[in-house]
């Protein structure tokens, strides 16, 4: 089999995962805010919002209204999170503990790099493959992979808030191809996610890799 000319990968489940759970993080900073809540709960209840949410694209919208916009996405998520488990009311100022929580996702601390992520990253890179990163993510993708020490492997990063649409839509993954002047036959997806990366990579012509993280 002939190598391809780049590797895309989807970012979270991917190349790195959340420290403990999304629930014991928001749990957890919820509780320097005043606020006990038990991180199982949270997990589902987040669980639960995300699943329900619209997709994370904003199509139309003018490049410098994009951060408000990923901003108020997330808020909602939340919001509707800890309504389901019944503290929002107990938030003296959920605005100020929102803007904590959203600067804390931007960072390295809630995240951890997969064990075998680097290698396989550098396994390409030495054989002369463009890698590239995509994913249904917002801008914060960009800190996030500077602050893991991950950001100088990938020469694009496409993401689903600035491409106007998300995966599994055929249209992101032929934007991402474009970045790197590749046809679909030449280039594979790596993600977490049947539907949307292994579906939707082989749905837009890319040989798709669907990783079966547990």
């Amino acid at each position: 089999m002939p190598l391809p000319k780049v590797i895309f990968f989807d970012a979270v489940g991917t190349l790195f995962g959340v420290r403990g759970s999304v629930g014991a993080v928001y749990a957890d900073l919820a509780k320097r805010f005043g606020v006990t809540v038990d991180a199982a709960a949270v997990d589902r209840a987040f669980f639960k919002s995300f699943k329900a949410a619209t997709p994370m694209a904003f199509p139309g919208t003018d490049p410098t209204e994009i951060p408000d916009r990923e901003y108020a996405w997330w808020w909602a998520i939340a919001a509707e999170t800890f309504q389901e488990v019944g503290v929002l009311n107990q938030f003296a100022d959920f605005s100020a503990f929102f803007s904590a929580l959203y600067d804390h996702f931007a960072a390295a601390d809630p995240w951890f790099v997969y064990a075998d992520t680097l290698a396989t990253l550098d396994q390409w890179r030495d054989r002369g493959v463009e890698l590239g990163v995509l994913s249904n993510f917002d801008s914060r993708i960009h800190s996030v992979l500077e602050a893991l020490d991950l950001a100088s492997y990938f020469s694009s990063v496409t993401i689903s808030t600035e491409a106007g649409v998300s995966k599994p839509d055929a249209q992101i993954f032929q934007l991402a191809l474009k970045k790197h002047d590749c046809p679909p036959d030449a280039a594979w997806h790596v993600g977490d996610s049947f539907r949307e990366d292994y579906e939707g990579a082989t749905r837009a012509g890319l040989r798709g890799i669907w990783l079966k993280r547990e």
